[in-house]
């Protein structure tokens, strides 16, 4: 059986228009991002005679729904780009469609017609920092739409929430990252010497992390616990550049070092979503619905474009702290970066809904909208 390629589809409230597209996760590869491209489905008769029109967008929103009455939400749309698709503006036969569109445009017969975004460089990737379990309504994210519309008719208006991503580059990764250091105490005439190493520099998402610890103790003082974490770290430089540093995976095995002993071990962590579903803060790679929904990838700058305007920048380390005596501490920083691997890329074609998103809290501007509901099989394209 050859692998499926989902086509996802959404049909407005009066059955008017529909539109299909190929995916919803969009990948920007640092040096091209892959076009927003599909087919809009129109029902002549339902029309009209109005035109049909869609945008695409980007929008920054920072702060709760219950500080908006207090007016300190900031939100800024840092992309908008609207297009009319019907009547179309250019012959359909001259127009150069992608596979996907040509594939769809034989499928869905005369009444379909296709439109094509391109995202721009300095767009960042969605990101969205998760709510706590009490709170609702829309949080602080970056989060991209596809919205279609005709003329004078908010029945015949719908709002996709789509994501843009980022995967690992290709190759091998950076060098393996290592980091130490040595500290000296009053009284003492020897020093306390700390290495921490990781096995490579670049992991992916629900792969362990190994860190390999080097102590020697060469001291007069006792180290009485060692604490092994991996931090996520989520800075808001579009607007107020808070910080949100959260521990994502943290192991404390009470390892003791004496005085004029030694300890190399190594520790595995495993940085999960699923083990931090209650956090406020934990930053997620956008949100479509809750099974698609994971840690926020490593953010990576392209080169020329400000970090300002990334919105949210996220990056990952691996804390180590020696507890010495009776509270001073030791530690270390191991910067790594997490991401999603390349998928393979999949042939036969599936129609399949859009659907809401389900993760607690989180409330998606699109479900504000009227007319936002999942197609019926009204406008569903017969097969040929």
């Amino acid at each position: 059986m050859s692998p499926k390629n989902v086509v996802f589809k959404k049909i407005c409230k009066d059955k008017s228009v529909g539109v299909y597209m190929g995916k919803r996760d969009f990948v920007d590869r640092v040096d091209s991002v892959d076009p927003v491209d599909g087919v809009i489905l129109i029902d002549p008769e339902a029309l009209q005679g109005r035109k049909v029109f869609v945008t695409l967008s980007c929008t920054f929103r920072y702060g709760r729904d219950d500080m908006d009455v207090m007016g300190i939400v900031f939100r800024r749309e840092l992309y908008l780009s609207t297009r009319q698709v019907y009547p179309p503006l250019q012959d359909l036969e001259k127009g150069i469609h992608t596979r996907t569109q040509a594939r769809l445009l034989r499928k869905l017969g005369d009444n379909a017609y296709p439109f094509f975004f391109e995202f721009p460089d300095n767009l960042p990737c969605s990101v969205a920092l998760q709510p706590a379990p009490h709170d609702v309504g829309r949080l602080t994210a970056l989060t991209h739409y596809f919205h279609y519309s005709s003329a004078r008719s908010n029945r015949s208006s719908v709002k996709l929430m789509l994501r843009k991503v980022q995967y690992a580059p290709e190759g091998p990764g950076g060098p393996a990252p290592s980091v130490e250091t040595t500290r000296d105490f009053v009284m003492s005439d020897k020093p306390l010497h700390v290495k921490a190493s990781l096995d490579k520099e670049l992991y992916y998402h629900g792969e362990c992390v190994k860190v390999h610890v080097s102590v020697t103790n060469s001291s007069n003082k006792n180290i009485k616990n060692i604490i092994v974490s991996v931090d996520q770290v989520s800075t808001v430089v579009l607007y107020s550049n808070d910080s949100y540093v959260k521990s994502v995976a943290i192991e404390e095995y009470g390892d003791s070092v004496p005085a004029g002993g030694t300890l190399d071990k190594v520790y595995t962590l495993l940085p999960l979503l699923a083990n931090n579903r209650e956090r406020r803060g934990i930053a997620l790679d956008g949100k479509l619905k809750h099974e698609d929904t994971n840690l926020a990838s490593s953010s990576i700058i392209k080169e020329g474009v400000l970090k300002e305007v990334m919105g949210i920048m996220v990056s990952y380390r691996v804390m180590v702290k020696l507890i010495v005596g009776g509270s001073v501490e030791v530690g270390l920083e191991v910067p790594f970066r997490l991401m999603h691997p390349k998928p393979d890329m999949e042939e036969e074609m599936v129609f399949q809904e859009f659907k809401r998103s389900y993760l607690k809290g989180i409330v998606g501007e699109d479900e504000d909208e009227e007319g936002n509901v999942s197609g019926g099989d009204d406008m569903a394209p017969k097969e040929k």
